[in-house]
């Protein structure tokens, strides 16, 4: 101990004291609705207050029409397959995001009753985390998580894990002044609750508990609400903005129009009666062509997309909690990312190992061809495994044979993995190499030695490892130079590397060598052998430069924002296509140089900012927040609590898999491989997704100006719509539904991520688009009032009577004719359903400049959707009978009807087919 005091603790009066005081050592949970609230926040959507509007206008209209005597109970339908529209839409998402939630508590569980040791009225008790007080005297050892904030009253080689809060695996603790490191995130006399002790022990006064620690704070800041409207909601707001004015729009034509030709055509006295009741079948209309007009399909087919994602992204270890997290990732900008446990793999690592008889090679562990310790190299061999076998406190952990861990000091157990992974098993080692005496490690020695009889060499050998530099001054046999070895010491460290050195010496005596603390130097110490050095760090996950060369690729920013020292930062940013030796030092700050600086000043080098060191936590989500100030999508990936409140601001939070409570509390996605290359899939899977829905826009404003054109023409004409209320159920909630599935079902392309991100301010009908749904619903348009026309002043009843010159001829005939009979509504009907089945073929292809049959083969669920449509709509005709107002139609007909709006496809498709070959 550095220093060594008698502590009483708190009595049991002060402990009730400092609690009623102070308050208790839970967190407080962030509050969370009610399920029915949640519920009802599905209904604030832009597209479902449309819907619900029309709804209402929908049971007005239909509530006349009924009681009135113009209608029987029919008149209900259309209310009824909005309402059944609106509570598909909300209760699908709803489901989906509880199970989610479900899922994500179970990963997410806390336990608040792990048992630590205080002193309390003079004796060492247990008590469990909870139940600390500020004023309590904490003993803390090695493996226990610091249960609160607190000051360090004593410390033995203590070392911490403060990454949870700093990114930093290993910060040296001490109570001595001098020794301080300035730089450090948090002061060298404190522990911080959360943070875990790797190495050496020490006894702590607490001065912060629960809420009111630097944990509970951040903790705090991640509940906070940042109401970050997502880029889909944007979008979809406007598109709502676009169908009200429209429909509206439209209706008050209707209506003007109307009433210009109803005084036009006046012949007798302007009467009230009769004009109002003119009026009102006119506003009904009107308010007919509104709900029309409305895509009763599209809050379902946006819910099922985001829905089908969720679960598929859940296979690619994709937890999505939040369901707008699926697309908003696809409109991503900005990926802010933690460096320890995501770049990282928060696991330290021999990166290489160097010893005195071959030093300008990296050693290699092989096996011992001969037992001749003559030979340098077996005895390099030899002596390397037992010092780092022997010489050592630390453990690994077998329980999980995919998964060894080290338990201690994480340098130390870095070398018991590398010898694992040359498969030496260090326990029989440990366990055979008899330890006489021992000399831990400690932060004022800076090495550790220990004496053991050797069972491979048959004599006590003395093993050292320490900070290079010490070792080396101990040393009086060194069989390199010096320069040699300090040049790659300063290779390693320049990489962020930490660095140790080896040295031994056999004994041939009983004489001590270790006394009150130290070695002792005497004629047989003086000969300490010089073995070698090795490099440890954490290395950066295999995938992620990969992974980030993708996400640069496809126009995404990223950030590294770490609590980790400068060079560490930059080192690891080199390591993943980054950071360039030759960066330009105005692309990195310090966490000081950051908090020091204006907005106005930040604003103007926020999007040039490459990494961010010793950063705070609430540094970061300042950054995230002026990101989003200059109209930035922003996703934050992070394992530690430090990243907890930038995981909530951000658009996107991605939390990690092994990540703490707190971080995945406040992530909308949890990696659960915590691998970065799930996040460039997630990038991949929101703009497929994105592209998705656009492609489902495409095909229902399709189908709804077709339908609304249809319906003003028929108000302009004076004649009745040829569809009717049920069909047009069919047509846009039943129908529109499957599409959204089959589109939705559509497999990611990889293409996505060679485009740079769509900008938050596009509106949702991109500028093609807007020339598709006009050019084919007016098409469709055109073809359609000409079957209205002919099939008025024809008497069908077989397409194979079908004349062309009378289609034609008829074409502008406005005279009343004969109607149309069933079986002509039934074709109709046919018709207009089976343009938009070849329609949504050509939906499938858009933006991918391919063929709608291309990778036809991966598309299994779009074919099954498509058939299941088409099947549908033969039982509606075959069997709906009143219901739907339709006639059986003959198998000739349904062939024609097939083959002939088959060219909806076949034309788009040999233009395409053409184009390719001109170039």
């Amino acid at each position: 101990m550095e220093h060594k005091h008698h502590y009483t603790g708190l009595t049991d009066a002060q402990v009730i004291e400092s609690r009623k005081k102070h308050g208790e050592n839970i967190l407080t949970p962030p509050e969370k609705d009610p399920w029915w609230k949640e519920f009802l926040e599905k209904f604030t959507d832009p597209i479902i207050v449309i819907l619900l509007i029309a709804l209402l206008l929908s049971i007005g209209v239909s509530c006349y029409e009924f009681f009135s005597g113009h209608g029987g109970a029919s008149v209900f339908f259309e209310p009824a397959g909005i309402l059944i529209a609106v509570l598909l839409a909300t209760v699908v998402g709803f489901l989906f995001e509880q199970s989610a939630n479900k899922k994500f508590e179970v990963l997410n569980q806390v336990n608040d009753d792990t048992l630590i040791k205080v002193i309390r009225n003079g004796n060492v008790c247990q008590i469990t985390k909870k139940e600390v007080v500020v004023g309590d005297i904490v003993i803390l050892e090695t493996g226990e998580e610091v249960p609160a904030d607190g000051e360090l009253l004593e410390t033995v080689s203590l070392l911490i894990n403060e990454s949870t809060l700093t990114g930093e695996p290993v910060c040296k603790k001490t109570i001595i002044e001098v020794d301080f490191n300035k730089n450090a995130t948090y002061p060298s006399n404190q522990a911080m609750k959360g943070t875990t002790v790797v190495d050496g022990h020490g006894i702590m006064k607490v001065l912060k508990v629960g809420d009111s620690s630097e944990y509970g704070k951040v903790y705090e800041g991640a509940q906070i609400d940042n109401s970050v409207e997502t880029p889909l909601n944007k979008q979809l707001d406007g598109l709502a903005d676009l169908i009200t004015k429209a429909s509206y729009g439209i209706a008050a034509l209707i209506i003007v129009g109307s009433l210009i030709w109803y005084f036009i055509d006046l012949a007798v006295p302007f009467e009230w009666i009769p004009f109002g009741s003119y009026l009102l079948g006119k506003i009904m209309i009107a308010v007919t062509l509104i709900v029309v007009a409305v895509p009763e399909g599209l809050p379902m087919s946006v819910t099922l997309s985001l829905a089908l994602s969720m679960k598929r992204m859940l296979s690619t270890n994709n937890l999505v909690r939040k369901m707008h997290a699926c697309e908003t990732m696809g409109a991503t900008t900005v990926i802010c990312t933690d460096k320890t446990g995501t770049l990282t793999q928060n696991q330290m690592k021999v990166y290489e190992l160097r010893l005195n008889h071959d030093f300008d090679k990296i050693f290699k562990m092989d096996k011992i061809t001969e037992n001749n310790l003559d030979n340098p190299g077996n005895l390099n061999k030899i002596l390397v495994q037992e010092l780092i076998a022997a010489n050592s406190t630390a453990y690994l952990d077998y329980s999980n044979p995919n998964k060894i861990k080290a338990l201690g000091n994480p340098t130390e157990g870095a070398l018991l993995l590398w010898l694992h992974e040359n498969g030496i098993n260090y326990l029989p080692l440990r366990e055979e190499a008899e330890i006489v005496e021992q000399l831990t490690f400690s932060t004022e020695r800076k090495y550790m030695a220990t004496i053991v009889n050797s069972p491979l060499l048959g004599k006590k050998v003395l093993y050292v490892k320490g900070a290079p530099e010490i070792v080396l001054t101990l040393c009086k046999n060194i069989p390199v130079k010096k320069s040699e070895i300090e040049k790659q010491l300063l290779e390693y460290q320049n990489k962020a590397m930490r660095t140790l050195g080896f040295a031994y010496s056999i004994i041939e005596d009983d004489a001590d060598y270790i006394k009150d603390g130290k070695l002792i130097f005497n004629s047989q110490f003086s000969i300490l052998n010089f073995l070698g050095i090795v490099a440890i760090s954490d290395p950066v996950r295999l995938e992620v430069p990969e992974a980030v060369k993708n996400c640069l690729a496809a126009g995404i920013n990223v950030k590294i924002v770490t609590g980790d020292t400068p060079g560490t930062a930059k080192e690891i940013g080199r390591q993943i296509g980054l950071w360039e030796r030759n960066e330009d030092e105005s692309h990195h700050l310090t966490g000081t140089e950051f908090a020091a600086m204006s907005d106005e000043e930040l604003l103007n080098r926020i999007l040039s900012l490459k990494i961010l060191s010793r950063a705070r936590p609430m540094d970061k989500q300042r950054l995230v927040q002026l990101l989003q100030q200059k109209d930035q999508v922003v996703s934050v990936t992070g394992d530690g609590t430090n990243d907890a409140p930038a995981l909530n601001a951000a658009q996107v939070g991605l939390s990690m898999g092994d990540g703490t409570s707190v971080a995945k509390e406040a992530s909308d996605i949890t990696i659960l491989d915590n691998s970065f290359s799930s996040i460039s899939r997630a990038v991949m899977w929101g703009r497929s997704l994105y592209q998705n829905i656009q492609r489902f826009i495409l095909f229902q404003m399709t189908i709804n100006v077709a339908a609304c054109l249809i319906v003003l023409i028929g108000a302009f004409l004076g004649t009745e719509s040829p569809l009717t209320v049920t069909q047009m159920l069919w047509v846009n909630l039943i129908m529109d539904t499957f599409a959204a599935l089959a589109l939705a079902s559509l497999p990611p392309n990889e293409k996505v991520m060679k485009e740079k991100p769509r900008k938050t301010s596009d509106f949702i009908i991109s500028k093609k688009m807007w020339h598709s749904i006009l050019g084919v619903g007016i098409f469709f348009v055109l073809i359609l009032f000409g079957l209205v026309q002919y099939f008025k002043h024809a008497d069908i009843t077989t397409l194979q009577d079908f004349d062309v010159v009378d289609f034609f001829k008829n074409y502008f005939n406005f005279g009343h004719g004969n109607g149309l009979s069933p079986y002509e509504l039934s074709l109709f009907f046919t018709i207009f359903v089976m343009l938009q089945f070849w329609n949504m073929f050509n939906a499938k292809a858009f933006m991918t400049g391919k063929s709608a049959f291309a990778n036809i083969s991966k598309c299994g669920g779009f074919l099954a959707i498509a058939a299941v449509i088409l099947v549908g709509q033969w039982l509606i005709v075959t069997v709906g009978g009143e219901m739907f107002n339709v006639t059986p139609l003959a198998w000739s007909d349904w062939g024609l009807i097939i083959g002939v709006t088959f060219l909806v496809l076949f034309v788009p498709e040999w233009y395409k087919l053409f184009s390719r070959r001109r170039r």
